[in-house]
């Protein structure tokens, strides 16, 4: 198996290189975003270990435009970050695990072990409707040969729409839904994302609208 590691800071780089070739894994490790993006871009990994706080690039916005590009190389974010909104927002951008910072080495292996074993098992989850495609593990939406990268609440947004076509989803179910029952976020911003996805809906000629019904909230319809 083949890794890709990416941490700036200098002595846990080489320890997590030592620890992944001492169990037999093929490694390598590089120290900044903007590297780790042009070696992981080239889909030769089995797995991808990545900090959030890297100079370049974030790990954050790494994995978002791996995965905007096509690449599904699965990835587990290590980071110092243990607040809830950051644990989400690296799930939302497509990673498949978590581990903060400290943690045991064999913690870390398990981790990674069961990570490559769900790569094994891979087939691509898709969300159909009127040939519209939302695929879940790349988060982009496919039409007619086109494609159009969805951020993570955006694919959120689409993902539950497509569950539900056809019946009215309030903007309190969505708030809740992508957001939690406790948070600040109003319809405003609930606006904002299907006005964004409405766009790429529009880019891709998809035969398919997020509609507003005055006073009850969003239906995904087909338009032909």
């Amino acid at each position: 198996m083949r890794i890709l590691i990416a941490e700036d800071d200098p002595k846990l780089l080489k320890s997590l290189v030592h620890i992944f070739e001492m169990n037999h894994y093929a490694v390598d490790g590089v120290d900044n975003g903007v590297d780790a993006f042009d070696f992981a871009s080239s889909d030769e990994y089995d797995g991808l270990v990545l900090d959030i706080m890297m100079p370049g690039m974030d790990g954050v916005t790494l994995l978002k435009k791996l995965r905007a590009n096509g690449i599904t190389t699965p990835a587990l974010f290590l980071t110092a970050k243990t607040e809830t909104y950051q644990k989400i927002e690296g799930l939302d951008a497509g990673a498949d695990d978590y581990l903060p910072k400290p943690f045991s080495t064999g913690e870390l292996l398990a981790r990674v072990r069961a990570m490559l074993r769900r790569k094994d098992n891979f087939t691509p989850d898709l969300l159909t409707f009127e040939k519209l495609t939302l695929n879940r593990s790349t988060y982009e939406l496919v039409y007619d040969g086109k494609t159009q990268a969805l951020s993570g609440k955006e694919f959120q947004v689409m993902e539950m729409m497509m569950q539900n076509r056809g019946i009215i989803v309030t903007a309190e179910q969505l708030i809740t839904h992508i957001w939690g029952w406790n948070t600040d976020v109003d319809m405003s911003v609930v606006y904002v994302h299907v006005s964004n996805i409405r766009k790429k809906l529009d880019a891709l000629s998809a035969p398919v609208a997020i509609k507003f019904v005055k006073g009850a909230g969003y239906t995904l319809e087909a338009t032909v």
